[in-house]
């Protein structure tokens, strides 16, 4: 249980981490964590009239992949399905455009900086 504890810490840390970075880029914070049997919103953003479904992966090191890799074509059915329930239990379907963003987080290679690297990839994956 101690393991699921740190890893449930460390994932809220990186959503903390990436909400605060998208919202200096001007995204406003719409809701977190939504979840359905099939998968999780991480955050729900946003963008000048777009509403953003951002995935949040966080690696400690880049040594067996990047963050960004992680999100492969079965996380991605799950973030379409788990979108398309949010949009119809909103009611909002057809109110917004919508994208797909992914905010990868990394600490840096060095291990006298633990600082953390954010890259944010807009419109990362579509749903068609």
């Amino acid at each position: 249980m101690p393991a699921e504890n740190t890893t449930s810490r460390v994932g809220a840390a990186a959503e903390a981490q990436a909400l605060k970075y998208l919202k200096k880029k001007g995204l406003t914070y719409v809701e977190k964590n939504f979840r359905i049997k099939q998968g999780e919103l991480d955050l729900i953003m946003m963008d000048s009239g777009t509403l953003v479904f951002v995935e949040v992966r966080y690696r400690k090191s880049t040594k067996y992949g990047t963050p960004e890799e992680t999100v492969n074509n079965r996380k991605q059915q799950k973030l379409l399905i788990a979108a398309n329930t949010y949009l119809q239990a909103k009611g909002i379907a057809d109110r917004y455009p919508c994208r797909f963003d992914v905010v990868a987080i990394t600490q840096q290679d060095d291990p006298k900086d633990r600082t953390l690297k954010v890259n944010w990839h807009k419109d990362a994956f579509s749903a068609f």
